[in-house]
């Protein structure tokens, strides 16, 4: 007879800090945040590690399990033949994760989908995808302000241990160094008219333009994470790192933006974001750019392309005449940008599951432009270089079919010794480069400053 789960009441903490600091060093530790307490709309924190399987997808698009190349070219398959191996009986719960997969979907994933091309450099060594098949979690209820561990009887002797060892000191989170971008403003400009051309010749209405800022860094991500979640909570956020050739490689992802939720009964649910201003320095000033947000036609044109988008990818997976879009274009405010946000749900198809939910619409619509497919190539000639776990997604599958992934945006990634951030936006017929140039840094620009507040302090 196989082990069955269970679910044991913890001791409830108003952030995941505490537990997560305590298996932060073991092997595929990872956290989804909910932001809380500081984030607006959070509600679950889940914590895992020890998976008993890992999957990678290395850059050749070899998809790997526990080291095992696999004969498969498909990575959602092999994703769900690795679900469908986790065989612990799950009770009856509410709760959103019960075992199955937790990790990151990169933005070039896409390449394995779709014709996008070769131009731009691929200078992350980070894999297209890792995921890991974990069977015990600890989650957090913040609306009931509850804590449980999901786990065999086994695991769950075992992580109780690890939750009651010290935690060990490491080494201060330090920058070495300023952000420095890949582009400048006139680089910028140049690459801005080039998105122009192509709208007005038709081949895009709508083309999301990136630029990427690096610096040094040694000391521990983790703390890094503390410092830009302190700065910029945000309800869909996440950590995660493993040992890399060239030193760690880590996520540490503070994104507003849900990607796709999927319920075990098939209800689906996206939530594009398109649409920012910064948040004001008085009541009044902060006002006045909601207010100029949501009267701006630009920015609900913007919104309304993706969702539009995202309509014909959840129609390629739910049934017929089940898509709509109870919400469109509404004023959301976090702590550093207002965002338009809409929402688009649908029922799945019968014979649908999320991972095909998650294959139909990857990468997210509103990190690529419309149609999807030659915005992808435009972007591919215009960025510099790849964008990695950048734009790709986060999050986890459960064994009955619950999902629920983020757009890895507002998002720094760690490779060997050098930390990277990119901020975007995107361009339509009627976009402002100066205005556009400027929204790229305010989108990071509280991240950057968080950071920036590392670099001379003594460790």
């Amino acid at each position: 007879m196989s082990a069955s789960i269970h679910i044991t009441p913890l001791a409830y903490q108003q952030d995941p800090l505490a537990y997560f600091s305590a298996l932060r060093h073991r092997p595929g530790a990872v956290l989804l945040d909910s932001g809380s307490p500081l984030a607006p709309g959070g509600r679950y924190d889940i914590l895992s590690c020890d998976p008993r399987s890992v999957l990678t997808v290395d850059k050749q698009g070899v998809i790997r399990v526990d080291g095992i190349p696999q004969a498969s070219h498909n990575p959602f398959a092999v994703q769900q033949a690795l679900l469908d191996r986790h065989l612990l009986k799950v009770p009856e719960s509410s709760l959103p994760f019960l075992g199955g997969l937790i990790g990151y979907w990169s933005y070039d994933l896409g390449r394995m989908l779709e014709p996008v091309g070769e131009i731009a450099s691929d200078t992350l060594g980070l894999p297209l995808c890792r995921s890991g098949l974990y069977d015990w979690a600890l989650i957090q209820d913040h609306h009931e302000q509850r804590s449980w561990l999901v786990a065999s009887q086994a695991r769950r002797e075992q992580v109780l241990k690890w939750l009651r060892q010290p935690v060990s000191p490491t080494a201060a989170f330090q920058l070495g160094g300023a952000f420095t971008g890949e582009l400048d403003q006139a680089g910028y400009a140049r690459r801005f008219a080039a998105v122009q051309r192509y709208i007005r010749a038709g081949d895009c209405y709508q083309i999301n333009l990136t630029q990427r800022f690096s610096a040094p860094y040694h000391g521990d991500l983790w703390q890094a994470y503390q410092h830009l979640r302190q700065a910029t909570p945000t309800p869909f956020s996440g950590f995660m790192a493993w040992p890399g050739a060239q030193g760690e490689q880590a996520i540490l992802s503070l994104s507003p933006e849900r990607f796709l939720r999927c319920h075990a009964d098939g209800h689906v649910e996206t939530r594009p974001i398109k649409g920012t201003r910064p948040r004001g320095e008085t009541p009044a000033a902060d006002r006045r750019l909601a207010e100029e947000l949501t009267a701006s036609p630009k920015d609900r044109a913007e919104n309304v392309m993706i969702v539009d988008l995202l309509r014909n990818d959840l129609g390629r997976v739910c049934r017929p005449g089940s898509v709509r879009v109870p919400r469109l274009c509404q004023l959301e405010s976090f702590a550093n940008v207002h965002h338009l946000v809409s929402v688009v749900c649908g029922q799945l198809a019968q014979g649908q599951r999320p991972l095909d939910l998650l294959a139909a619409a990857f990468p997210g619509g509103s990190i690529t432009g419309a149609p999807k497919v030659r915005a992808m190539q435009v972007i591919d000639e215009l960025e510099p270089s790849r964008r990695g776990p950048y734009c790709g997604s986060l999050g986890y599958i459960d064994v009955r079919g619950e999902m629920d992934t983020s757009i890895t945006i507002r998002t720094a990634v760690a490779d060997g010794e050098r930390l990277h951030l990119w901020g975007g936006g995107g361009l339509v017929a009627d976009s402002n480069v100066t205005a556009e140039y400027q929204e790229t840094l305010d989108k990071i620009r509280h991240l950057m400053d968080a950071l920036k507040q590392t670099q001379h302090k003594k460790e």
